[in-house]
């Protein structure tokens, strides 16, 4: 690798030729602030807070896309490099929204500690002409609230390079420029997939998630209401984000025990349900290699992605597996089997979920979702709404003991927990796929071709006599890749797994939001990850067919995988959508 010998603040450094500035000077322990810049997604130089002085530059420059060359010098905090971030930020203040009591970002914005970091925290002194715009309440997950955007441009850049769904956009130019939707259509009008990636890239509080809270608060000051959550694999490998942990850091007992002093009355693991999907999955997919069904059989536990196919490749629905993601599973049994065996009126049962996408908020609401004739999900909740509730509580996390999920629905394999991560729904279901087509016990449980944080990553094993060819695919731009070679002939795959978000369900837009100054510098996907796989390898119990209470479920309820009963609870259907409903 070629390198190259620069200064940065009179510090000598040797770096990669065609570096920025931004990253030279982070490999110094130098911090340029930042605004608009997200890593391989949205570097532009829009916000000029990252500008610095450069020896010999007539002006300042954008740090964030400006190449480093042989000899520069570099200064990062010049006063004139302080004069021109602080009047940049005043110049966005004044057209920002000023009442930050009640932002869901207060506290945690990236606009807010560079104003408090410049002192500029009389808004007042920076008054001047606002636009002013309605709050878009339209979509099920979300809302959009331009009042408060800062025009960085993140939610477009990550809507339309990682999702390649590019329903937002900078719409008007000059003071009117503002972000929007094609002619000013409301987000429910669009083809919005729901996955609220751009919720987790916003630098401050001008979208946020749907806050189901008060819903669940409710739920639980009700008497005469059994209430029950789950919690998706990846809360654990999450949820202590918000409270100060190192990322990746494992919370599992922690979480249990907040759960169960705000008051629910069971505790469960979403776990259970994913084991339960690969029962049903893994034998749908047995079901169709043998029998001639469609293939390539693509998973469906990401809502997002499932909108996103009903939406943009209506005519691959067939190669769905028409299995209910592990939420919609978990509510099923939760409302039949769970509740005959513990003499409850379903009616009575309020059914929430934590989970890690905003997806999921839209999910609940699908049509032939509701095994017991009512919504197998009553309120879904994200990472994020869940720490707000324990906080809420006045509950110290942090001193939590560690204590164990409820049971029987509390029991889950190493399979069930690696669902988080992308490629883990492909681990899971191959473990249990390869005993069930040979018979035999694999040589090795931890099939690591398709681990990892690669948008794509592909794999051949030999199955017995067979060869299966497998694809995971993370972000749905890689999704269309993925689709897109199937379609064309290029690529015939026998499984694939799709998930919505980037890495998977660790970084899905529900989960704590990490500023960019950790974002473009830190492998969130990665460390969350690493907790997961780290739970399933230090596990006795790694396959969800050998799962004791999966086997209890068949033995008195839906008697074997893919039989008539476990059809009526445990799948579901899809159908074609338009993308714009005006």
């Amino acid at each position: 690798m070629e390198m190259v010998n620069i200064k940065i603040n009179g510090i000598p450094l040797s770096v990669p030729k065609g570096s920025t500035i931004l990253e030279a000077a982070r490999q110094a322990g130098i911090e340029i602030p930042t605004l608009c810049y997200l890593r391989d997604v949205n570097e532009i130089g829009a916000c000029r807070i990252c500008v610095v002085e450069v020896k010999g530059a007539r002006s300042l420059v954008a740090s964030c896309v400006y190449p480093v060359n042989e000899g520069m010098e570099v200064f990062t905090n010049t006063a004139r490099v302080q004069e021109s971030r602080r009047m940049t930020l005043e110049l966005i203040l004044s057209n920002h929204e000023k009442n930050c009591l009640f932002c869901v970002r207060s506290g945690n914005c990236e606009l807010q500690k560079l104003a408090q970091e410049y002192g500029l925290n009389d808004p007042m002194a920076w008054a001047g002409e606002m636009n002013h715009y309605e709050t878009d309440n339209s979509a099920v997950h979300m809302w959009r609230n331009n009042n408060k955007c800062i025009l960085c441009r993140r939610c477009s850049a990550v809507c339309a390079k990682n999702q390649a769904v590019g329903v937002i956009g900078a719409n008007d130019r000059g003071f009117a420029t503002h972000i929007g939707c094609a002619f000013e259509l409301d987000l429910a009008q669009t083809p919005c997939v729901s996955c609220g990636q751009c919720i987790a890239v916003c630098p401050v509080g001008a979208i946020g998630e749907k806050d189901d809270g008060p819903k669940v608060t409710a739920a639980l000051r009700d008497p005469e209401k059994f209430v029950a959550v789950q919690a998706a694999p990846s809360i654990r490998a999450t949820l202590g984000e918000e409270f100060g942990l190192p990322v990746g850091t494992n919370v599992e007992g922690k979480m249990v025990a907040a759960l169960r002093r705000l008051g629910f009355d069971k505790v469960f693991d979403t776990d259970f349900g994913a084991d339960l999907t690969i029962m049903e999955e893994a034998n749908e997919l047995v079901e169709r290699v043998k029998n001639g069904g469609k293939l390539p059989m693509i998973t469906s536990c990401s809502p997002g992605w499932i909108n996103f196919c009903e939406m943009y490749y209506p005519d691959m629905l067939e190669n769905l597996s028409s299995c209910k993601s592990p939420q919609q599973m978990f509510g099923a049994v939760l409302k039949t089997f769970y509740a005959k065996k513990e003499n409850l009126d379903p009616k009575n049962i309020v059914s929430v979920s934590v989970m890690p996408c905003t997806a999921k908020k839209y999910e609940i609401g699908r049509d032939d979702q509701s095994a017991a004739g009512l919504p197998d999900l009553d309120i879904t909740i994200t990472t994020r709404e869940l720490a707000r509730l324990i906080r809420a509580a006045g509950i110290d996390f942090a001193s939590l003991p560690d204590e164990e999920f409820d049971t029987p629905l509390g029991i889950a394999s190493g399979a069930g927990h690696i669902f988080g991560a992308t490629g883990g729904v492909m681990e899971a279901a191959l473990r249990t796929a390869y005993e069930t087509l040979t018979g035999e016990k694999a040589a090795s449980l931890e099939w690591k071709e398709v681990r990892g944080t690669e948008g794509v990553k592909e794999a051949s094993y030999k199955v017995g006599d067979l060869t299966v060819n497998v694809a995971v695919a993370s972000g749905l731009s890689n999704a269309r890749k993925v689709l897109d070679a199937v379609k064309s002939g290029e690529k015939d795959y026998t499984f694939i797994e799709i998930m919505a978000c980037p890495g998977g369900c660790v970084n899905g837009g529900g989960q704590p939001i990490q500023p960019a100054s950790v974002r473009n510098f830190v492998d969130l996907k990665a460390l969350r990850a690493k907790a997961l796989y780290e739970e399933d390898a230090g596990m006795d119990l790694r396959k969800s067919h050998e799962n004791p209470a999966i086997k209890e479920l068949y033995d008195k309820f839906l008697e074997k995988p893919g039989s008539h009963i476990a059809h009526e609870v445990l799948h579901t259907s899809y159908k074609a959508r338009k993308r714009y409903t005006i």
